[in-house]
């Protein structure tokens, strides 16, 4: 998939998500066989560019390239300003969020909620594709509810407004993340669109992504949620997609070292006591559906320390590997 100078390859990307999709995550999700990483959701609004938060966001040093940033807001002239301000400092693709379901984010009328207003959507688009000289991407769900799947019409208005390719999450706003994914309207997208489209929503192995990708047409996927605690997923679907290879999961040995590795990453990047707190969803998620792991959730949810927090991972780790 080619999004202006950029090539994608594999077209299988890994989808923004706020308070996962960071720097740390990237750069291992990336490692580990992804063809773009997009960074977690930016505001828009210049009174926060400074805050903690914000800067480690738009923190890009040593990041692989392309580096694609995605922005969240409602006015068109904030928005272009972002996109320049974030390109300035590193952002080589700008990604538009209008997929955010959040309450938080829809009451402000951004995210999701902007499917509402067409005309805005348009004006929106035309000033950030007119801000900058990178590819312009845009995230979107299929609609607002199953009365208003108006999904097809946005994507006429993203290719009427040069953006570069768009992300499609087969659910409305009003499901959040609930049921299942549909891909009809996605596959519809396709067949009347000329830009790239990824298909988005429950693509949670190889085999998955390889049907949707049949049933859609479309030319990329992009894993979200799947990807958690598991950041080697986009690589075995990479490989699936490209060579019919089934590259089995890896062992707990395995699980460890890309576990000590994501740890000192975030150790490093947010300081010591941070990254030990914020590295607690992530252990949860590795843990997932192994023996005892509510058992060690507990004890390393209650660790101030990043040299125990890797000793008690890799000593949970390698008691999984001896009983194995």
């Amino acid at each position: 998939m080619q999004l202006g100078p950029y090539t994608i390859d594999p077209p299988v990307l890994l989808a923004p998500m706020a308070g996962v999709t960071d720097k740390p995550f990237r750069m291992l999700v990336k490692r580990l066989g992804a063809g773009l990483c997009v960074s977690e959701m930016t505001t828009s609004d210049p009174r926060f560019w400074t805050t903690s938060k914000s800067l480690h966001r738009m923190d890009h040093q040593g990041e692989p390239a392309p580096i694609s940033v995605q922005l969240a807001g409602t006015d068109p002239l904030v928005l272009a300003e972002a996109a320049r301000y974030n390109v300035d400092h590193g952002a080589q693709i700008i990604d538009i969020n209008m997929g955010c379901p959040a309450k938080k984010v829809c009451n402000v009328w951004a995210g999701s909620a902007l499917m509402q207003n067409e005309p805005l959507v348009a004006q929106i688009l035309e000033a950030v594709v007119n801000a900058v000289d990178v590819p312009v991407t845009l995230k979107f769900r299929t609609g607002w509810d199953a009365e208003h799947r108006n999904a097809p019409a946005i994507a006429r208005i993203a290719e009427e407004s040069g953006i570069a390719a768009i992300a499609i999450h087969g659910r409305t706003r009003d499901q959040q993340y609930r049921g299942e994914a549909e891909y009809h309207t996605i596959a519809q997208v396709k067949a009347e669109r000329s830009i790239p489209v990824i298909a988005n929503g429950d693509i949670n192995s190889p085999q998955k992504a390889a049907e949707v990708l049949r049933y859609t047409g479309a030319d990329a996927v992009m894993i979200g949620r799947a990807a958690q605690g598991r950041p080697w997923l986009p690589g075995q679907i990479a490989a699936y997609l490209q060579h019919g290879t089934l590259i089995p999961d890896p062992s707990p040995l395995q699980v460890r070292d890309i576990l000590l590795e994501h740890l000192d990453r975030l150790h490093e990047f947010y300081g010591e006591l941070s990254g030990v707190r914020i590295a607690r969803k992530h252990l949860g998620w590795y843990a997932k559906d192994h023996p005892h792991a509510a058992e060690f959730r507990a004890r390393v949810n209650r660790v101030e320390e990043a040299a125990l927090q890797r000793r008690l991972t890799a000593d949970y780790f390698e008691t999984l590997a001896d009983a194995a």
